[in-house]
């Protein structure tokens, strides 16, 4: 006996141990975090969450000690698991948010004191038997007292708890226990009697209708899914009659399809479960945002107080979760699955060697009540489930939650207590075999969405425009540079760590290199050339390894150079001034943007200002009209048909196969946002870009080759310094060489070094003007090609920009 004693003492406190040595490992952690972030000494250090280390120290050295010396022939593991889950919401809540983890602490403190007096007072389970009525019947007076004097400590919603002055008690989640053990006595009464089915459970079904009655009325549809939940893995386990499975599963899937119809919060939670998506920003903001969250955290994390859980409306009790995952990521997510799969075998473990039939049932009702609560809450968390609003067993935030697991916990213990060795175990193990299986399948599920989430469709989820963590990363993270050919910059990082924010030192530029902001996302080649601008491609794979490992961010930013020139952007500006359109000016030989200009424009550093008006201006200023707007060419195409069909008049399928052949069906292949090309019906319908048209342009003064766009030229790596981008598209022959020059020839002016040509269009009852226009056939010179667009009625304008844009550019 003493030896046995001594081996439960020596387990049981060195796993302690352990536990405690990985907690005080993630509180240092947590102290380092925002000095980690802003990767420096400049921002103070985290120390609250000591108060909360302390008192779990205190509560869980005092609970060993009092079951040490009371009841040593207990589960040895079950203490150390609920010890360690207990420390790592505690410190999570601490994380997240200071003054709850105040309260959360308090909380600890109250429920480890009364542990160790209900546990020295109350030496037998037999009086909950006894009192099995006066229990039950006080939990349902007090949850039916929170229909008259019932309050939310948020101050709205559902007014689920009882008290006043910061001090709070939620009825409904005492009275999960308080129902299991009425279920485990009454049953263990009345099971041997071996009445018939109806006389058996028409009183609990009875007192399980009546509980759900006042949970519906107070709008508490995860408690009431629980009750029925609860109810039919104590029946099963009691009679194992399959059949009761079978009938919760229909009862929970017309219970879903009545309140769909007749509750609008159940309808509202459910549109959010089968379609998040559609309402990213309203009614499924939450899910949207856990999701991003378990995103963020992929495969080892964030690391402890370096992710934003707190984006995440509720995490620290409905979302606590997704938190705990974001910051601890898949690895974090199996270790916490697997502590609640041990949790839950200890439990099933004891109930089968449970000495009489009470305490059979109450310690697997208790287990199947953490379970399928923890099961409900993760598949919540996940969309596996739709959301229910019950808490984590010992990790979510809540005094009441927290009270009523160490209760659960010291039920469990007492019950474990085996003054003989040798008692049998139960003959009839299907039952608990079954709900072991039904567990172990659905942590396995909740594990393997996690995976999901986390690896699989994380990187794509976390660029979605509505994720915030990753403005978050920006401000501690220095983005790279955008500059033009010549290094001179156009949009770069300012600031500290902490507060980067950034600036575009030209902001006519905006429509074309967009923005990249909190609120309103990003765009233009902030967006396309993002992965490089970030750090996470182009530096080296161990080092953007370690920088999420160490740091939660990739590393700092690398600088992209452009084939712009500034000189001939302010140009390219000025002239086209305050008429709406576009201006192009391209190398016809290698595809080189040297200037594109895009007008109404905006300023990308008022945007907190600006931002929803711009959005609603109906001139689009946001429109980078040169790339991705559409028009009609009209006779703008002119010289193009001339270069196949000068002496007859081309069909419409010879028309389309022209404009196919000048790649007018494709969007260009270039490193920025471009729109969708498509092939019209007839040459009537044919929209196309400014961009594809000056590309079509090229093809003349650059001996009948369509060159393949490029814009961003460059990227400024770190051991290898400047890499140039390959080219995303192929230069394409067009016409021959000789027929190019003919049509130049057709169209140069006698006063000029290039050849010029005007055309218009009309769509929906407005003209838009066209000029294209290029260097000759034996210029020695780089070639050139131009397009304007002006969406007006005005070719004297758009001859004029063209003309003095050309004589700038060969100058």
């Amino acid at each position: 006996m003493r030896s046995s004693r001594f081996i439960m003492e020596t387990i049981q406190g060195r796993l302690l141990r352990w536990v405690a040595l990985f907690l005080l490992l993630f509180s240092i952690i947590l102290t380092l975090s925002p000095a980690v972030r802003a990767r420096g000494l400049t921002f103070d250090l985290r120390w609250s969450h000591w108060f909360g280390y302390a008192c779990w120290l205190v509560v869980f050295t005092l609970l060993h000690r009092s079951l040490s010396g009371d009841l040593r022939e207990h589960d040895q593991y079950l203490l150390p698991l609920a010890a360690l889950l207990t420390g790592w919401g505690l410190l999570t809540v601490w994380r997240l948010d200071s003054g709850y983890g105040l309260r959360q602490s308090l909380w600890l403190l109250v429920s480890g004191a009364a542990f160790v007096i209900v546990n020295r007072k109350f030496q037998s389970l037999n009086s909950l038997r006894q009192h099995k009525y006066l229990l039950l019947s006080g939990g349902l007076l007090l949850t039916f007292l929170t229909l008259f004097f019932g309050t939310n400590p948020v101050g709205f919603g559902p007014r689920l708890w009882l008290g006043c002055c910061g001090i709070y008690f939620q009825p409904s989640e005492p009275l999960k226990l308080l129902f299991v053990i009425y279920l485990a006595a009454y049953l263990s009464e009345h099971i041997p009697i071996k009445l018939n089915w109806f006389p058996l459970f028409l009183p609990t079904l009875f007192v399980v209708s009546l509980a759900m009655l006042l949970l519906i009325i107070q709008r508490d549809l995860g408690t009431a899914s629980l009750f029925i939940l609860i109810y039919s893995a104590i029946l099963f386990v009691a009679t194992g009659r399959r059949r009761v499975l079978l009938v919760t599963v229909l009862a929970l899937l017309l219970a879903l399809v009545v309140g769909y119809f007749f509750i609008d919060l159940l309808r509202v939670r459910v549109e959010g479960w089968i379609n998040p998506w559609s309402d990213p920003s309203g009614d499924s903001y939450q899910i949207i945002q856990s999701i991003m969250a378990i995103a963020n955290g992929g495969l080892v994390g964030r690391g402890p107080g370096l992710g934003s859980p707190g984006l995440v409306p509720v995490a620290l009790s409905d979302f606590i979760y997704s938190a705990i995952v974001e910051e601890t990521g898949l690895v974090g997510s199996i270790g916490l699955v697997i502590l609640y799969l041990l949790l839950l075998s200890r439990g099933l473990d004891i109930s089968l060697h449970a000495t009489d039939g009470f305490q059979r049932l109450l310690a697997s009702g208790i287990s199947s009540y953490l379970g399928l609560q923890s099961i409900l809450i993760l598949g919540g968390n996940l969309r596996i489930l739709p959301l229910t609003g019950v808490t984590l067993p010992f990790v979510s935030y809540g005094g009441s939650s927290l009270l009523t697991s160490f209760f659960t916990l010291l039920i469990l213990i007492r019950i474990s207590r085996e003054p003989d060795r040798d008692s049998p175990i139960v003959t009839e193990t299907r039952p608990f075999s079954l709900i072991g299986m039904i567990f172990g399948a659905g942590f396995t599920l909740i594990a393997l969405t996690t995976g999901w989430w986390a690896v699989i469709r994380g990187p794509d989820l976390l660029t979605r425009s509505d994720n915030p963590r990753r403005a978050i990363s920006d401000r501690f993270v220095e983005r790279g540079a955008i500059l033009d050919r010549n290094n001179q910059p156009i949009s770069v990082t300012t600031g500290e760590s902490g507060d980067y924010y950034r600036s575009y030192l030209y902001p006519e530029l905006s429509p074309v290199v967009g923005y990249t902001h909190p609120v309103f996302g990003q765009s233009g080649l902030e967006a396309s050339l993002d992965d490089y601008l970030r750090g996470t491609q182009g530096n080296p794979t161990s080092l953007i390894f370690w920088d999420q490992l160490l740091y939660g961010t990739p590393p700092p930013g690398l600088d992209v150079r452009l084939s712009l020139d500034l000189s001939l952007q302010k140009q390219a500006d000025q002239l086209l001034g305050g008429h709406n359109g576009a201006v192009i000016l391209i190398q016809a030989l290698t595809g080189e943007l040297f200037a594109i200009s895009s007008h109404p424009t905006f300023d990308a550093n008022l945007l907190d200002l600006q931002g929803s008006d711009l959005a609603q201006d109906p001139e689009s200023p946001l429109l980078n009209r040169a790339i991705q707007g559409k028009y009609p060419p009209g006779s703008a195409l002119k010289p193009f048909i001339e270069s196949k069909y000068r002496a007859t008049r081309p069909s419409v399928s010879q028309l389309l196969k022209l404009y196919e052949n000048l790649n007018f069906f494709v969007p260009p292949s270039i490193r920025a946002p471009v729109d969708v090309s498509v092939q019209p019906e007839s040459p009537e319908d044919l929209l196309i870009s400014p961009l594809q048209l000056v590309l079509a342009s090229a093809a003349m003064s650059n001996k009948g080759t369509i060159p393949a766009a490029r814009l961003a030229m460059a990227v400024d790596t770190p051991n290898q310094g400047w890499v140039v981008f390959p080219e995303l598209g192929t230069p394409i022959q067009f016409i021959s060489a000789e027929t190019a020059a003919e049509i130049i020839d057709d169209y140069a002016s006698p006063r000029n070094l290039f050849w010029l040509h005007t055309g218009q269009a009309e769509a929906q009852g407005k003209v838009v003007t066209w000029c294209i226009a290029g260097t000759l056939a034996d210029w020695s010179g780089a070639p050139l090609s131009v397009v304007v667009l002006l969406e007006e009625d005005n070719l004297l304008q758009a001859e004029f920009i063209a003309t003095e844009l050309m004589r700038t550019a060969l100058e």
